[in-house]
């Protein structure tokens, strides 16, 4: 689903709330999920699931598919998601 049918559903739900209204929601919601993660606090959408972020270590000894040779890879952070125990549920009918 992208952006522009978030806001329609959320328009045919909230008929009071204008486009730009809308816009601005979905942006703050956005906005304080990257700061959370960014601080490396995990963010916890009840019934839905958990965003967190996982510390990749670094590789020294990784491989170059293309050439076989070795090269290194720094550590890096990545996103994750944990879907809660009602949306497996959910979608697992």
């Amino acid at each position: 689903m992208s952006r522009p049918q978030i806001i329609k559903q959320l328009k045919k739900k909230y008929p009071k709330l204008n486009h730009k209204q809308l816009n601005s929601i979905i942006d703050n919601f956005f906005a304080s999920i990257e700061l959370a993660l960014k601080e490396n606090k995990s963010v916890e959408l009840r019934d839905f699931g958990t965003f967190f972020v996982k510390e990749i270590k670094a590789k020294h000894s990784a491989r170059n598919p293309k050439t076989g040779g070795l090269i290194y890879v720094p550590k890096k952070n990545k996103i994750r998601f944990r879907a809660s125990k009602k949306l497996k549920e959910f979608l697992n009918q």
